[in-house]
């Protein structure tokens, strides 16, 4: 069984945020990409306001000489544009405003890649959530796992697995890349089956480099062949396949049963579709 790698979570393009710094060094992390079985790539620069201050044009502005300078050095790597937005009040402007590139759709709603504060959940951190979810927008909680207050409490994932988040692991936290409590975290969340999406969050080659293909495997001792290629292939690519209609993944073989056959899948040969139930627990840093 082999499946084409989507990474919906990274930080590929060159001078707007703590990722690559430079078009050259945005290059290497795609060369290392493809290396590592990535096929599609959504780049998700931080939205930060007063660090990050990104917005749809500063991304746009970084996104469309990259995609170029992947065809020129013949880098076979297809990218879109979304973002890692930070909590925030802030946020509601920002949707408001139609300031952020969304991550794709679940289930016909907008994805947003929403990123908690590193040590903590802040309190009523739900209610941001609950106002996302009433304005028709789904949120993505990004590597919960790797966050400190979540680690020692997995119960404040709680509400918002009720509300119906989805959840995105980060590959090097299966692996163990990023201490045992995030390991142990990620492993307790795929057991839970609340993870829908395992990606790199790829920085650079040498502290943060993509390990989509070690998680995947690493996951795969976890929950089984199947279930680790639904959250590298399958569920990434199904949130964010509007994002690449220039691009599209074409299979050779028919899709799992569940998928959206109007629509090609990263993933080959025989499985299941959807994704895996949205549950609970924890996380830390960028």
């Amino acid at each position: 069984m082999t499946a084409r790698l989507v990474d919906i979570h990274n930080h590929l393009l060159p001078g707007i945020d703590d990722g690559a710094a430079e078009l050259a060094d945005a290059l290497a992390l795609a060369r290392a990409a493809v290396d590592n079985g990535i096929t599609h790539c959504v780049c998700t620069p931080h939205m930060q306001p007063g660090k990050f201050d990104n917005d749809r044009a500063s991304i746009s502005a970084a996104f469309h000489p990259l995609k170029a300078a992947l065809t020129e050095h013949s880098i076979p790597l297809h990218i879109a544009m979304a973002a890692e937005v930070r909590f925030g009040l802030e946020v509601m402007q920002q949707v408001t405003n139609n300031e952020i590139p969304f991550l794709g759709q679940w289930q016909g709603k907008p994805v947003l890649l929403l990123e908690l504060p590193h040590n903590e959940v802040p309190f009523a951190a739900d209610k941001l959530t609950e106002w996302l979810l009433k304005q028709g927008v789904v949120p993505m909680i990004a590597h919960p796992e790797r966050n400190r207050g979540v680690q020692q409490s997995p119960r404040k994932l709680a509400p918002f697995i009720n509300q119906g988040c989805l959840f995105q692991v980060t590959a090097g936290s299966v692996t163990g890349y990023f201490g045992k409590p995030s390991q142990q975290l990620a492993e307790q969340l795929l057991k839970e089956g609340i993870v829908t999406v395992l990606a790199s969050d790829a920085h650079n080659l040498q502290y943060r480099p993509p390990m989509l293909k070690q998680g995947r495997l690493a996951a795969e001792a976890i929950v089984g062949e199947v279930a680790a290629m639904q959250l590298t292939s399958i569920n990434p690519w199904l949130i964010t396949e509007s994002l690449f209609a220039e691009s599209p993944i074409t299979p050779s073989h028919n899709q799992g049963e569940g998928l959206n056959t109007n629509s090609p899948s990263p993933y080959q040969g025989e499985g299941r579709g959807g994704v895996l139930p949205v549950a609970e627990d924890n996380n830390r840093a960028p």
